[in-house]
């Protein structure tokens, strides 16, 4: 089933898919991308967001998100009991001191508890840019042209619009990150997207 489609009335160029699946999608695609974009180029950029709703991204980065949002509440529960518990959790550890097995124990749960969050964090955002990396290659692969994407890629690194509306919640979403100010670096550990200029060079070097 053909996606809807949508245009963005903004000038900074950007797309992004949405929906649970094939029979119930969109994709939507800024002026500014429409304005820039040649016809190859702008074939790349969609065939990267129907690969998206193909590969079922964005069902599988919501389902990654709500146990993201499970492992952060679990461990504020578990966090502010021990911080309610914590008179009675020291006598308790003073009784039986010789019980270093168990010290050793409680002191690792209370690690994983304050770190757990962090390390589910930094797993989502690498798992964002394997899908980024894979939408990219089933591109190539519906266009037959990973040239046409690359180009995309290389105008949209170089944009200098700000994408109103766009906020964290929903930067994940889109082809590059909106959010991405002049001078930041292109990714980093706590990004959803990977480089730019990775993705552009593993895509030329598919024509080889």
């Amino acid at each position: 089933k053909v996606p809807k489609i949508y245009i963005i009335n903004q000038e900074a160029p950007n797309a992004f898919a949405t929906g649970r699946n094939a029979n119930n999608s969109a994709i939507a695609v800024t002026a500014g991308l429409l304005a820039q974009m040649n016809r190859d180029e702008l074939q790349g950029v969609v065939a990267h967001e129907i690969s998206h709703i193909l590969n079922r991204d964005i069902l599988f980065m919501t389902f990654s998100g709500i146990m993201l949002g499970s492992i952060v509440l679990l461990s504020d529960v578990y966090l502010r009991g021990m911080w309610i518990s914590g008179g009675s959790l020291g006598r308790y550890n003073n009784r039986s001191s010789k019980n270093s097995s168990g010290n050793i124990l409680a002191i690792v749960t209370l690690l994983l508890g304050i770190f757990g969050p962090m390390a589910a964090q930094f797993l989502y955002y690498a798992i964002s840019r394997k899908r980024e990396y894979l939408a990219d290659a089933t591109s190539a692969r519906l266009t037959r042209y990973p040239e046409g994407l690359a180009s995309a890629l290389e105008k949209l690194s170089e944009n200098r619009f700000t994408l109103h509306g766009a906020s964290k919640a929903t930067a994940g979403l889109y082809i590059v990150n909106p959010l991405k100010k002049k001078g930041m670096k292109l990714s980093n550990l706590s990004s959803t997207h990977p480089p730019i200029l990775e993705r552009i060079k593993i895509l030329r070097s598919m024509n080889s």
